[in-house]
């Protein structure tokens, strides 16, 4: 597809859906386990669904099928959607640090794609780039081992014009690390270790999710937890660990309580911060993922707590305290975390419009600049408008150091190891980066799909 092709197809599609044929669903409000409750406003009455989780998974000999499939968003209401293994998120991966991966991807789309392990540090061949694509019915085996910190890592589609609509339609999900030093903190886990995908959706007439973008990006109506619309999850009077991922296409979250109490941040993108923080409100951009723990000890038994969007005043999802018993604890947590200095070289982004970097569009063909194997490097990213900007970089974690213009500060979330920063307008972000696990091709990109796919995206080569 030519990129003048993809530009009026975000046009027309602005007007009616691009999906294949509909599903049309009976829904009735008396299905077992949904629960009427009074919802946020205007005494109505919304109904919540029990929320669900992707099943677990090793990344030894995993094939992982990039297919057509159908979801139930909850309570019976069926969508189309592009899944992994049939499953809307995809399965989560977990592996410790030291593991072998060997998975085999499986391409029974309509259309060439591709998978790209968001965080991942890997060699090109292993990175799921857009030249990598490959075309219906066939595969592509990805090898390498896992060396680098505990972490939440997002892995999602990336081909060429085509990654915000396979994204949408279903395809992420997320891949734990687990180290030694993060096993040593005594943190929540099993039933109270949990991974919550936050994003947006629209849905047309038949339930089914629609992909219908604009130059600005893919803004859903309705947010789904985990691929649930209006979840609720019933939790114990203990401290839980959430792991949380924006998996929206262009939709940035301020997540809060809905009493205003505390989380506790002890990671993001890169892993454990220096020094875990109390915060009420934490902010995440397309792609950024963050490690909170939520202390649920101190409520009575029956209180009802919200996890709310205070940008777009969503109820994400309802926090349900239903155990007598008191349990757990709520650690503090520390890592050592080395930070760059001494950069050699000074590097300039400009992110132009919605479709360039430093006034060019990306081509697949054309390396940009190079960089040196070993070598800390300033990278500062601007732009005069059409922000949000979520500037991910490939190959290997930054961090961030100042912000100016703008908001002016620097975040708690923005500390430590990062590979996504958003860039808001009229904002000037620097970061030092130091590429020292491969040499290769690697990209740096806009992740507002939609921005990335017009391309807002570049080519660099560490040599």
């Amino acid at each position: 597809m030519k990129r003048r092709d993809f530009v009026s197809l975000l046009s027309a599609a602005a007007g009616s859906s691009i999906l294949w044929g509909c599903r049309k669903e009976q829904l009735g409000i008396q299905e077992a386990g949904i629960d009427m409750m009074s919802a946020r406003g205007g005494g109505t009455i919304a109904t919540r669904y029990p929320l669900k989780f992707p099943t677990t998974v090793t990344p030894s000999a995993l094939t992982l099928e990039s297919k057509l499939a159908t979801s139930d968003l909850g309570g019976g209401m069926i969508s189309n959607v592009w899944a992994y293994n049939g499953q809307f998120p995809g399965p989560l991966i977990r592996a410790n640090k030291g593991d072998n991966v060997n998975i085999q991807l499986k391409n029974s789309l309509p259309e060439e794609t591709i998978t790209h392990w968001h965080g991942m540090i890997v060699d090109h061949h292993n990175d799921g780039q857009p030249m990598s694509s490959i075309i219906p019915g066939f595969t592509y085996n990805y090898s390498f081992t896992i060396n680098q910190r505990a972490a939440l890592n997002f892995y999602h589609p990336h081909p060429h014009m085509l990654t915000g609509k396979q994204v949408y339609l279903g395809q992420s999900g997320g891949f734990i690390i687990n180290d030694a030093e993060e096993a040593a903190l005594n943190l929540p886990s099993g039933p109270y270790e949990l991974p919550l995908i936050i994003r947006d959706a629209t849905l047309d007439g038949n339930n089914n999710l629609t992909y219908k973008p604009s130059s600005g990006g893919m803004i859903g109506k309705i947010p789904l937890v985990n691929g649930t619309r209006s979840p609720y999850l019933n939790v114990e009077r203990s401290v839980y660990r959430f792991r949380v991922l924006n998996g929206a296409n262009a939709r940035i979250f301020g997540l809060v309580l809905s009493n205003n109490a505390t989380m506790r941040l002890i990671g993001n993108d890169g892993g454990l911060l220096a020094a875990s923080v109390d915060l009420n409100r934490i902010d995440m951009a397309n792609g950024e993922r963050t490690d909170i723990l939520i202390d649920f000890r101190n409520y009575p038994n029956g209180t009802t707590i919200m996890l709310r969007d205070l940008r777009s005043g969503w109820d994400l999802l309802e926090f349900r305290i239903n155990s007598i018993t008191i349990s757990g604890e709520l650690p503090v947590t520390s890592s050592v975390i080395t930070a760059l200095t001494n950069p050699v070289t000074t590097r300039q982004f400009s992110f132009d419009g919605m479709s360039k970097i430093n006034g060019r569009e990306y081509d697949m063909e054309r390396i940009d600049w190079s960089v040196p194997f070993g070598v800390t490097e300033k990278w500062i990213f601007k732009t005069s408008g059409n922000a949000p900007h979520p500037v991910h970089v490939h190959g290997a974690s930054f961090q961030v150091v100042s912000r100016t213009g703008g908001r002016n500060q620097l975040f708690p979330w923005e500390s430590g190891w990062k590979d996504t920063v958003l860039l808001e307008d009229r904002e000037t972000v620097e970061v030092l980066v130091r590429f020292d696990a491969f040499k290769g091709v690697y990209l740096m990109h806009c992740h507002k799909l939609e921005h990335e796919d017009m391309g807002m995206m570049a080519n660099f080569e560490v040599i």
